[in-house]
């Protein structure tokens, strides 16, 4: 018979890391926190892929994720899955812009950061989800839902044709 495991819940767990990192960085990360909830009372707080490597990372999510507030040393990031099919017409992404999906934010210490302009990319990230559940976010893109707006990519090369295999005929 298997005995119940109990689980922290992914809120708790990311108080903790407020608490834990006791610097601008969870003061930063807090912020951010109660302006994503600000922006969407209804984000639900994950905490994802810890290993024994990693403690894991705090996650929001609405109909998919929204972002992901991650800390390291210099900076709090806010990662957003979707991000390249988002507006971002306050150029807050200043991070991770050569991919073709993902978009982040980096603040640094002493960063001030555009309050309702964060509110308007959570709640574009929600509507994006919403709108195309079970999506791929690379699939989104595709179906002409945002991106950088910069047209096809260039000087990447088309695939290769399927080699088939051959028995030599003896």
């Amino acid at each position: 018979m298997k005995r119940a495991v109990r689980m922290e819940s992914a809120s708790t767990r990311i108080d903790e890391k407020l608490i834990e990192l006791g610097d601008w960085r969870g003061k930063t990360l807090a912020r951010v926190r109660d302006v994503i909830y600000a922006a969407d009372p209804e984000i639900v707080e994950e905490w994802k892929w810890a290993k024994s490597t990693s403690p894991g990372t705090p996650v929001f999510s609405h109909g998919g994720i929204v972002c992901t507030g991650e800390t390291y040393k210099n900076v709090v990031k806010l990662t957003f899955a979707k991000g390249a099919a988002l507006p971002d017409p306050a150029r807050l992404f200043n991070s991770s812009l050569e991919g073709n999906v993902r978009r982040a934010i980096d603040i640094h210490e002493g960063d001030k950061v555009d309050k309702a302009a964060l509110k308007d990319l959570i709640r574009a990230a929600v509507e994006l989800n919403l709108n195309h559940p079970n999506e791929s976010p690379s699939a989104t893109l595709r179906a002409g839902s945002g991106g950088t707006g910069r047209g096809p990519r260039v000087g990447k090369s088309k695939s290769k044709p399927r080699r088939t295999s051959r028995k030599r005929a003896e």
